[in-house]
């Protein structure tokens, strides 16, 4: 019986472990910013590693008011991209510390 409870007691402390390694790595994450852009570097999105836009930059340019639309369009697609990399991240730096396994109520 007490071969169990040390059992449970090594589970525990190695979800305990991962857990405080999951936050680090979402913290590691803030401080990452990666750059997403459309029409040729016109516009540029830029998130963090935990997918929070932090800026979007546009050329004067770009800036066509008879034109509105391809300039929401630019940034549509700025931004996905930059999302899309942030994600990317996340997903690779969080697998580090999972071992790839998808664990529910982690919070991430």
């Amino acid at each position: 019986m007490a071969s169990g409870f040390g059992d449970m007691q090594s589970l525990l402390k190695q979800a305990q472990d991962m857990q405080r390694r999951m936050q680090e790595t979402t913290r590691a994450l803030s401080e990452r910013v990666l750059e997403g852009s459309s029409g040729g570097g016109a516009v540029k999105a830029y998130v963090n590693g935990n997918q929070e836009l932090q800026s979007v930059k546009i050329d004067k340019a770009a800036v066509d008011p008879d034109d509105v639309e391809t300039l929401e369009d630019l940034v549509t697609t700025a931004v996905r991209q930059a999302l899309v990399a942030a994600k990317e991240l996340r997903d690779a730096e969080t697998s580090k510390v999972t071992g790839g396994m998808n664990l529910p109520g982690l919070g991430f």
